[in-house]
């Protein structure tokens, strides 16, 4: 049975603060560490209203702190935010804190709008993106060095390392894939995200991959919109306000992480319920019956569930029904 993972957002329900979000992220870490999930990631976002999780490395560690072994990582950390040594000062400290533990989930997007961004990069806002050689030199930084010179020759990250985190190229195109495979590293797709292409950018991915000291073989984590209850009445019920939010994002409205109750009466919820998303929804074993799908389309080595729910019990419960099932 392959593995199975965690992604949050550290989500914001309305009428809720940033401080019980992450009280809430964290319990969902401490409960899928419980049922035997591999690993949980944290997303960076920014000046959102609903979305908690700006900084990986800070949440990372308060969650490693209140965890035992699963690991933790960024899904992802966006590398054009920042320089590259101050992402492999971040993760190195964490590595050097928690063995074995951290991963570092890297994405090529902004994770936010275009003025928000020009305010994240002060400075560096003028300098031309060069995604690659950043990536190159923040694997160098953390270990993993790939060719004749970069940062690494003149900057540690860290005065002495002992282990390096695992260090994982996400997107949701077929530039990453390419880029993961032609590296020899692990390659993260965000199918979550509804935009279509995945069997066509993991497929780009296998074709692209050459054995590295890292792998000797791909390996591809997908991650998957689930929520499963007792009756697949209820799992759509739960599912209105993340179908809500979809719609917002796709038609540039910021809607809130409503109630069901509230989403149900909410003057988008018609068109919001009539529109396409790849989500797996109903009770645990119709949801875990199109994971097993998912996977075989995608030839996945590990699936990641994303899980957007308005109460916390709703979203650990999703996650328990699912683990139950999957291991069974």
């Amino acid at each position: 049975m392959i593995p199975l993972s965690v992604l949050d957002l550290a989500m914001v329900p309305d009428g809720a603060t940033s401080s019980d979000a992450v009280v809430q992220t964290t319990a969902v870490a401490k409960a899928a560490e419980g049922m035997g999930y591999t690993r949980i990631w944290v997303a960076e976002h920014h000046n959102m209203t609903t979305v908690a999780s700006t900084t990986p490395a800070i949440l990372m560690a308060h969650l490693a702190a209140n965890t035992n072994h699963i690991k933790v990582g960024s899904g992802g950390v966006m590398l054009p935010n920042h320089a590259p040594l101050a992402i492999a000062e971040q993760f190195a400290l964490l590595e050097a804190l928690y063995p074995g533990r951290v991963d570092v989930g890297v994405g090529r997007a902004p994770g936010t709008d275009r003025e928000t961004a020009l305010a994240l990069r002060g400075a560096r806002a003028a300098e031309s993106e060069d995604f690659p050689r950043n990536f190159i030199d923040l694997m160098g930084l953390l270990g993993d060095v790939r060719g004749e010179n970069g940062l690494w020759d003149r900057f540690r990250a860290t005065p002495a390392a002992t282990s390096s985190p695992s260090i994982i190229p996400l997107g949701s195109s077929g530039f990453s894939a390419e880029l993961a495979g032609v590296l020899g590293l692990p390659f993260g797709f965000a199918h979550h995200f509804d935009m279509g292409g995945t069997v066509e950018a993991v497929s780009i991915y296998r074709d692209a991959f050459k054995p590295s000291p890292v792998l000797d073989e791909p390996y591809t984590i997908v991650t998957a919109s689930t929520i499963a209850a007792e009756t697949a009445e209820r799992a759509e019920w739960l599912a209105t306000p993340a179908r809500l939010r979809r719609l917002g994002l796709r038609t540039g409205q910021r809607i809130a992480m409503l109630s069901p109750e509230d989403a149900a009466v909410h003057p988008e919820y018609e068109r919001a319920m009539q529109m396409q998303v790849s989500s797996l929804v109903g009770t645990g074993d119709e949801v875990v019956a199109g994971m097993h799908e998912l996977a075989e389309r995608t030839q996945a080595s590990e699936l990641m569930l994303y899980t957007s729910t308005y109460s916390l019990e709703d979203r650990i419960n999703s996650l328990e029904l699912i683990a139950t099932r999957w291991i069974a």
